[in-house]
């Protein structure tokens, strides 16, 4: 369950980044609210999957899984280029995420 709710955190950080890219310095309402919310979420899932997953392995896996996801919505929403060269790096850090989580 723990890997669950880190997976899940990791996630919420990716919309967390989003909503504060979108929340134009924190000013537009919905946005900020959206921001506050997602991470707080997205930090509580995290401590609480700490209790179980050692924080080195926890920190790496959450900060990958919001990394690859906020880079994929990037690139979805044509905020940053799609290239092979990026998408082979998504790529590796998603597979090193799955090699903590193989290990760990």
């Amino acid at each position: 369950m723990s890997w669950l709710v880190l997976l899940g955190s990791g996630a919420l950080e990716a919309v967390w980044a989003a909503a504060l890219e979108r929340s134009r310095g924190l000013r537009a309402p919905l946005p900020t609210l959206v921001f506050a919310c997602a991470l707080a979420a997205s930090m509580g899932g995290l401590a609480w999957a700490l209790i179980e997953i050692p924080v080195g392995t926890g920190y790496a896996v959450w900060v990958g899984v919001g990394v690859v996801l906020t880079a994929v919505y990037a690139m979805v929403r044509r905020l940053e280029r799609t290239t092979a060269a990026r998408i082979l790096a998504l790529l590796g850090i998603a597979a090193c995420v799955a090699g903590l989580k193989a290990v760990g």
